[in-house]
């Protein structure tokens, strides 16, 4: 089963940005890839998704905000974020699109907290 590592998360404050990565621990190069998130007392909710090619789609909250973007030789998968917002105080994960909370592997996330 494949496994992922999150890391690149930190402190800010609002406006800044941050550049996430997450590796694979194998080729990842055909899979659709997803970006989630879970914020202290919410769901964990989807923000991105990517395809192979680099084709990417966002929930509406982070769109003009946020980029993913992949290298498949490395089997990383990043998530630029800018113009950082409170709201988006989250524990930040990869997975597949679809991966489910309770039955498939998770990576250990990576703490992003937005300061005010």
């Amino acid at each position: 089963q494949v496994q992922f590592v999150e890391f690149g998360g930190g402190l800010m404050q609002a406006g800044g940005s941050l550049r996430l990565s997450c590796e694979a621990s194998r080729s990842i190069s055909l899979k659709n890839m997803a970006w989630y998130r879970e914020a202290p007392g919410k769901d964990r909710e989807l923000v991105a998704t990517i395809a192979p090619d680099g084709r990417a789609n966002y929930v509406d909250s982070v769109k003009g905000r946020f980029s993913a973007s992949r290298d498949n030789a490395k089997n990383m998968v990043y998530l630029q974020m800018n113009d950082l917002k409170p709201e988006d105080t989250a524990v930040y994960y990869c997975n597949y699109p679809g991966a489910r909370l309770y039955f498939d592997s998770w990576g250990p996330g990576t703490q992003v907290t937005v300061s005010s």
